[in-house]
């Protein structure tokens, strides 16, 4: 691909190295949210325990013990079902953003090559236009294939969020009707 002035080098790095801060930008943002979801649930669970051990210790009996572990272990079991919820959505949404950031990226990509395509086909010999309408087909092919393939992967993911919540609500389920026995 030629360029027939600087300020097109210039337009086309500046649009992928804006692309790459956004998407790290994106990245860090998930990053702090799945830290400050780690960290939300540790004391949860830590203060959770220190309430659990100094409950055991008022225990007299096999009964009460047997009492207090099935009421231990359920708000352990909801957070971790809340956590697995939690980091799946950040998963998502992440796989969403990057998915739209690269479609964006293949559209410019696409748009400038096309330019460049339609400039040289302009400034070449006559005879030519037969190699120049194979490489636009051929263009059109790997652009149709990328959609194609692109829909699929994101039907995908969305039948995979979709079983995971299913997974979830199951278990939630399986929780509540243990405690209700």
């Amino acid at each position: 691909m030629s360029f027939k002035n600087p300020e097109q080098f210039y337009a086309v790095n500046k649009v992928t190295v804006e692309a790459a801060l956004r998407l790290a930008n994106s990245a860090l943002a998930r990053a702090e949210r799945l830290a400050a979801l780690n960290l939300n649930t540790a004391s949860a669970l830590l203060q959770g325990g220190a309430g659990g051990s100094q409950a055991l210790a008022t225990v007299n009996s096999a009964e009460a013990l047997a009492e207090l572990q099935s009421a231990l272990t359920q708000p352990i079991v909801e957070h971790a079902v809340a956590y697995a919820r939690s980091v799946n959505e950040i998963v998502a949404e992440g796989q969403q953003e990057i998915s739209r950031l690269f479609e964006t990226q293949l559209a410019e990509l696409h748009k400038t090559f096309s330019a460049a395509l339609e400039h040289a086909a302009k400034s070449a010999p006559a005879g030519s236009e037969p190699a120049f309408a194979a490489v636009k087909s051929a263009m059109e092919t790997a652009t149709s294939v990328y959609e194609n393939a692109s829909h699929s992967v994101q039907q995908l993911a969305e039948a995979n969020a979709a079983k995971a919540a299913e997974v979830t609500e199951a278990a939630v389920k399986a929780l509540a009707a243990g405690k209700a026995d």
